[in-house]
């Protein structure tokens, strides 16, 4: 195969006798690796590159690029869309964000293997720590599984619109072999055995690897953790082991307090896998965090260990109701609340002084270690539920609370209160100083995602985050020039995941396509829609300077937004990966 900047006649070595399917004319070639893009033609047939470039031949179908940019198309290494991509194949509105591939399964929230006694737990576990809405996951899933392979089968059978890499989850390995008790005890060895049994057999079926987390914000239903945070060491070594066996697959964790980097990178040394380590985000209030984990990371690096740190381009704020605050919900002084049965015992703790002098002594205690430290001054009433409160709409909670005369946590719960728990608010929370996530992002070796798309979808919609990169990080700031941009969401994760045949523009490759305007791309406003199953809401996005998205050489998106027919399925479920 050769590469851009191999051209030394009229195409790439290639037989252009025949007609191809698809011809992209003229446009500013970025093949993925980072080196410098071309002018030129790419061609396509039977679903990959034929020829890229100059004047290529006759085609079905030809696109006037007129000097658009052309790239592989996006690569989103940490999403949730497990429970959605069963009712939407499409994994709405990932591709039309310029998103070919996605890799599901993160931080081990999967749906499978699932025992049909279990569903219902699950669909729970996942409402509490995604942000998933209960009455769309019972109207919208499809069990037509148990098992993990059964689950890639089924994705096989039905059809994918983008081409999706699944990791086995350690917290449902861990519900199918110990039910209930997953949230409650260590697993004894017969039950890692069976654990490292399913996750062999996972691999062996196609799983890109295998996902865990031992956060402290992540709490299943009644404020119990998820089930992977009762891991100890022996159970996290034995599944890390039956991995990487093969010797293929990815250990991805979202990391809590207990698994420090020198920790992981042990478990790198010994499993000889990547370790893709969430969530890297700069926090204002404790600013020498972030880094000091990047240079430990790095250092890891130096001593031939491969740690990557998963990080974000995008700010994190989060919309919320106090009927479910994921902000909060990783304090200990929460829990009472987290375990309410119904709305009147919800509300009757939010009222308790008792309770709100705990939360505030512990917002004090750990300022700088927690998902929301307290600062009110990036936190926000979006909507009010009450005519007579539309002119706090818009407002900062702590100039709200100091007009009032109250403390800012008595402020915001009494207006919650006083609206049946139905106001809206918004958090800037972390990631949101320009010139610290800029270092980060230039880190050549952190993996840019966290889009957590299919996720939160109450809260927040980050699925644009690859235009995002490409248009505020590149064009607008120069934190990264456009061809380096394109390598950290296409070349780069392919390579790190192991995902041949994509990620790159080369002949032979998958013709997986992102076509846009480098002057104006961006993501759009986020929006509101009540389109999932049970008309449950969510937040949406759409594109800014995005011209055409292909998957496999099927477009799937055009300058309006998604053109696909949306009964076509042109993605691949991916099984094979490199070792």
């Amino acid at each position: 195969t050769r590469c851009l900047s191999d051209w030394s006649s009229d195409v790439c070595s290639s037989d252009l006798t025949k007609m191809f399917d698809l011809v992209i004319k003229d446009a500013e070639i970025h093949d993925g690796s980072g080196a410098r893009p071309m002018k030129g033609d790419l061609g396509v047939s039977d679903g990959r590159i034929a020829a890229i470039g100059p004047k290529l031949g006759a085609a079905k179908e030809t696109v006037e690029a007129r000097g658009l940019a052309l790239a592989p198309g996006i690569i989103d290494g940490h999403t949730h869309y497990d429970a959605q991509i069963t009712w939407d194949p499409f994994v709405d509105p990932s591709p039309a964000l310029g998103v070919t591939t996605a890799v599901l399964g993160n931080c081990g929230f999967t749906i499978a293997p699932c025992k049909p006694q279990d569903r219902d737990l699950t669909m729970r576990h996942l409402t509490h720590v995604e942000g998933m809405s209960l009455d769309a996951l019972r109207a919208g899933i499809r069990w037509e599984f148990e098992s993990f392979p059964q689950y890639l089968d089924m994705l096989e059978k039905n059809g994918v619109g983008p081409n999706v890499a699944c990791f086995a989850g350690h917290s449902a390995l861990r519900t199918f072999v110990m039910g209930t008790e997953a949230t409650e005890r260590a697993a004894s060895d017969a039950e890692i055995a069976a654990m490292a049994d399913l996750l062999r057999g996972a691999m062996q079926a196609g799983a890109v690897g295998f996902a865990s987390s031992t956060s402290e914000a992540h709490n299943g239903e009644g404020g119990t953790p998820m089930p992977s945070r009762l891991a100890d060491d022996r159970e996290l070594r034995a599944l890390i082991r039956a991995m990487s066996e093969s010797g293929k697959g990815v250990y991805m964790l979202t990391k809590g307090s207990k698994t420090t980097i020198p920790y992981l990178e042990e478990i790198a040394a010994e499993a000889k896998r990547p370790v893709v380590i969430a969530a890297l985000f700069h926090s204002n209030t404790n600013p020498n965090a972030s880094f000091d984990w990047l240079r430990q990371v790095n250092e890891a690096r130096a001593r031939g260990r491969n740690l990557v740190a998963q990080t974000s381009c995008c700010p994190l704020s989060m919309d919320f109701t106090f009927k479910s605050p994921y902000l909060f919900e990783s304090m200990q002084a929460w829990k009472p609340a987290m375990a309410a049965h119904d709305p009147a015992e919800l509300e009757t703790i939010y009222r308790d002084p008792a309770w709100r002098a705990s939360v505030r002594a512990e917002l004090e205690a750990k300022r700088g270690r927690l998902l929301f430290n307290g600062e009110w001054h990036k936190l926000f009433v979006v909507e009010t539920a009450n005519d007579e409160n539309r002119t706090l709409e818009g407002a900062p909670l702590d100039t709200l609370a100091r007009q009032a005369g109250k403390d800012p946590l008595d402020y915001i719960l009494d207006l919650a209160l006083s609206e049946k728990l139905d106001t809206t608010f918004v958090a800037q929370l972390l990631h949101n100083d320009d010139d610290a996530v800029g270092r980060i992002l230039a880190d050549p070796h952190t993996h840019i995602s966290l889009s957590d798309a299919g996720a939160h979808l109450t809260f927040f919609c980050d699925a644009g985050f690859g235009l995002h990169l490409m248009g505020h990080w590149s064009r607008d700031l120069g934190v990264l020039d456009l061809p380096q941009a394109v390598h950290r969401l296409t070349g780069q994760p392919a390579s790190l995941f192991g995902i041949e045949g994509r990620g790159l523009l080369r002949e032979g490759y998958a013709a997986d396509l992102m076509l846009f305007d480098p002057a104006t791309v961006a993501r759009g406003p986020k929006r509101r829609a009540h389109d999932l199953p049970a008309g449950a809401a969510r937040l949406t996005g759409s594109a800014v300077g995005l011209h055409g998205v292909w998957i496999n050489g099927s477009r799937t998106a055009d300058e309006k937004g998604f053109c696909a027919d949306p009964a076509s399925r042109p993605g691949k479920v991916l099984r094979r990966f490199a070792a």
